[in-house]
Protein backbone atom coordinates (compact mmCIF):
# COMPACT_ATOMS: atom_id res chain seq x y z
CA UNK A 1 0.00 0.00 0.00
CA UNK A 2 1.69 3.35 -1.26
CA UNK A 3 5.08 4.50 -0.40
CA UNK A 4 7.01 1.96 2.19
CA UNK A 5 8.59 4.95 3.69
CA UNK A 6 8.56 8.72 3.85
CA UNK A 7 11.65 11.49 4.88
CA UNK A 8 12.10 15.00 5.71
CA UNK A 9 15.55 16.28 6.63
CA UNK A 10 15.95 19.16 9.33
CA UNK A 11 19.28 21.35 8.93
CA UNK A 12 20.51 23.63 11.99
CA UNK A 13 20.58 26.94 10.71
CA UNK A 14 21.97 28.02 14.24
CA UNK A 15 20.20 28.76 18.05
CA UNK A 16 17.35 27.24 18.42
CA UNK A 17 16.15 27.39 14.73
CA UNK A 18 16.19 24.43 11.71
CA UNK A 19 15.12 24.54 8.41
CA UNK A 20 13.17 21.39 7.21
CA UNK A 21 13.01 20.14 3.79
CA UNK A 22 9.65 18.18 3.57
CA UNK A 23 8.68 17.32 0.58
CA UNK A 24 10.88 20.40 -1.29
CA UNK A 25 9.13 22.83 0.70
CA UNK A 26 11.14 24.22 3.74
CA UNK A 27 9.42 24.38 7.09
CA UNK A 28 10.81 26.60 9.89
CA UNK A 29 11.26 25.42 13.11
CA UNK A 30 12.52 27.87 15.95
CA UNK A 31 11.63 28.08 19.59
CA UNK A 32 10.27 31.77 21.18
CA UNK A 33 12.75 33.90 22.33
CA UNK A 34 12.19 33.37 26.01
CA UNK A 35 13.27 29.76 25.72
CA UNK A 36 16.47 31.38 23.57
CA UNK A 37 15.18 30.80 19.86
CA UNK A 38 14.58 33.46 17.43
CA UNK A 39 10.70 32.87 17.00
CA UNK A 40 10.56 32.91 13.24
CA UNK A 41 8.46 29.76 13.44
CA UNK A 42 6.05 27.48 14.95
CA UNK A 43 8.00 24.84 17.57
CA UNK A 44 8.52 21.59 16.98
CA UNK A 45 5.84 20.75 19.12
CA UNK A 46 3.13 22.95 17.08
CA UNK A 47 4.45 21.48 13.92
CA UNK A 48 3.63 18.06 15.78
CA UNK A 49 -0.23 19.47 15.88
CA UNK A 50 -0.20 21.22 12.92
CA UNK A 51 0.25 17.65 11.14
CA UNK A 52 -2.03 16.38 13.22
CA UNK A 53 -4.96 19.13 12.31
CA UNK A 54 -3.74 19.16 8.68
CA UNK A 55 -4.11 15.32 8.10
CA UNK A 56 -7.26 15.26 10.01
CA UNK A 57 -9.09 17.71 7.79
CA UNK A 58 -8.14 16.49 4.65
CA UNK A 59 -8.89 13.30 5.57
CA UNK A 60 -12.47 14.32 6.81
CA UNK A 61 -12.21 16.16 3.42
CA UNK A 62 -11.72 12.58 1.58
CA UNK A 63 -14.05 10.44 3.52
CA UNK A 64 -16.73 13.16 2.34
CA UNK A 65 -15.72 13.16 -1.53
CA UNK A 66 -15.90 9.46 -1.10
CA UNK A 67 -19.11 9.79 0.27
CA UNK A 68 -20.28 12.85 -1.73
CA UNK A 69 -21.11 14.80 1.25
CA UNK A 70 -20.99 18.20 0.80
CA UNK A 71 -18.69 20.28 3.27
CA UNK A 72 -18.46 23.88 4.39
CA UNK A 73 -16.31 25.77 6.85
CA UNK A 74 -14.52 22.89 8.11
CA UNK A 75 -12.14 23.24 10.40
CA UNK A 76 -10.02 21.15 13.07
CA UNK A 77 -8.05 22.61 15.98
CA UNK A 78 -5.33 19.86 17.42
CA UNK A 79 -4.75 20.57 21.40
CA UNK A 80 -1.67 18.47 23.08
CA UNK A 81 -1.84 18.23 26.41
CA UNK A 82 1.96 18.46 27.83
CA UNK A 83 3.50 15.65 30.79
CA UNK A 84 6.69 17.06 31.31
CA UNK A 85 8.70 16.76 28.35
CA UNK A 86 5.66 14.90 25.77
CA UNK A 87 2.24 15.23 25.03
CA UNK A 88 0.69 12.72 27.07
CA UNK A 89 -2.96 13.29 25.15
CA UNK A 90 -4.67 14.85 22.19
CA UNK A 91 -7.57 16.33 21.51
CA UNK A 92 -9.09 16.73 17.75
CA UNK A 93 -11.85 19.16 17.71
CA UNK A 94 -13.97 19.44 14.34
CA UNK A 95 -16.12 22.07 13.34
CA UNK A 96 -18.55 22.52 10.66
CA UNK A 97 -21.30 24.16 9.33
CA UNK A 98 -22.45 21.33 7.17
CA UNK A 99 -22.92 18.56 7.43
CA UNK A 100 -23.87 18.37 11.02
CA UNK A 101 -25.05 15.57 13.40
CA UNK A 102 -24.66 11.71 12.77
CA UNK A 103 -23.75 12.86 9.04
CA UNK A 104 -20.70 14.24 10.37
CA UNK A 105 -20.09 11.80 12.93
CA UNK A 106 -19.59 9.06 9.82
CA UNK A 107 -17.42 11.87 8.24
CA UNK A 108 -15.06 11.68 11.51
CA UNK A 109 -15.11 7.82 11.75
CA UNK A 110 -14.00 7.16 8.24
CA UNK A 111 -11.26 10.04 8.83
CA UNK A 112 -10.41 8.17 11.49
CA UNK A 113 -9.60 5.24 9.53
CA UNK A 114 -7.98 6.85 6.99
CA UNK A 115 -5.88 9.91 8.83
CA UNK A 116 -2.03 8.64 8.96
CA UNK A 117 -1.34 11.12 11.44
CA UNK A 118 -3.38 10.03 13.82
CA UNK A 119 -3.58 6.53 13.59
CA UNK A 120 0.51 6.83 14.20
CA UNK A 121 0.26 8.78 17.60
CA UNK A 122 -2.96 6.34 18.70
CA UNK A 123 -0.48 3.46 17.98
CA UNK A 124 2.87 4.66 19.94
CA UNK A 125 5.38 3.30 17.26
CA UNK A 126 9.02 2.41 17.77
CA UNK A 127 11.49 5.05 17.73
CA UNK A 128 14.91 4.40 16.44
CA UNK A 129 17.69 7.18 16.47
CA UNK A 130 20.69 6.25 14.78
CA UNK A 131 23.99 8.32 15.00
CA UNK A 132 26.42 8.64 11.72
CA UNK A 133 29.94 11.33 11.68
CA UNK A 134 30.77 13.38 8.55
Amino acid sequence: MGVPERSVSARWTGGLRAEVDAGGFTVVADEPESAGGTATGPQPTELLLAALASCFTLAIAYTARKREVALDKLEVEATGRYEGLRFAGFTVLVRAAEPRGAELDRLIEGARRVCYVSNTLAGAPDLEVVAESR
